[in-house]
């Protein structure tokens, strides 16, 4: 009995982080004026500075080519949103270039709160 119910725990606690890691991302409201989205001008994936939250929408770094972007002193919170277009999607990666651990996908006007600390590249990637 005793081991069902750690196993029933066990299946609870592993439902509830896979929960957690599906709702990571935010869907991004706010009025575009022009496609622009918290100031992140549209095809462009943003990151503002750290724990500014929208910082009066001026984003700090702004990436628009496909392919790996690496960061630079960038620790701490940080929203990342993607405002690309035509289903394209972001991976933040442990590694320079786009490399190392790259996690989840952030789609097209949503956005993520993210310790940057461990994040040595943004990957933007074509659909």
């Amino acid at each position: 009995m005793r081991k069902i119910t750690k196993a029933a725990a066990l299946a609870c606690a592993v439902g509830a982080l896979t929960t957690i890691g599906a709702t990571g991302a935010h869907a991004a409201q706010a009025a575009q004026a022009a496609g622009s989205l918290h100031g992140c001008p549209s095809g462009a994936v943003c990151v503002y500075p750290q724990n500014a939250g929208w910082n009066g929408d001026r984003p700090s770094l702004a990436f628009y080519s496909y392919g790996p972007h690496n960061l630079s002193n960038q620790v701490g919170q940080h929203y990342v949103l993607n405002n690309q277009t035509g289903g394209a999607t972001a991976r933040t990666c442990t590694g320079y270039n786009g490399t190392g651990d790259c996690q989840g996908y952030l789609w097209a006007g949503y956005y993520i709160d993210k310790d940057l600390t461990p994040i040595n590249s943004i990957l933007l990637v074509r659909p």
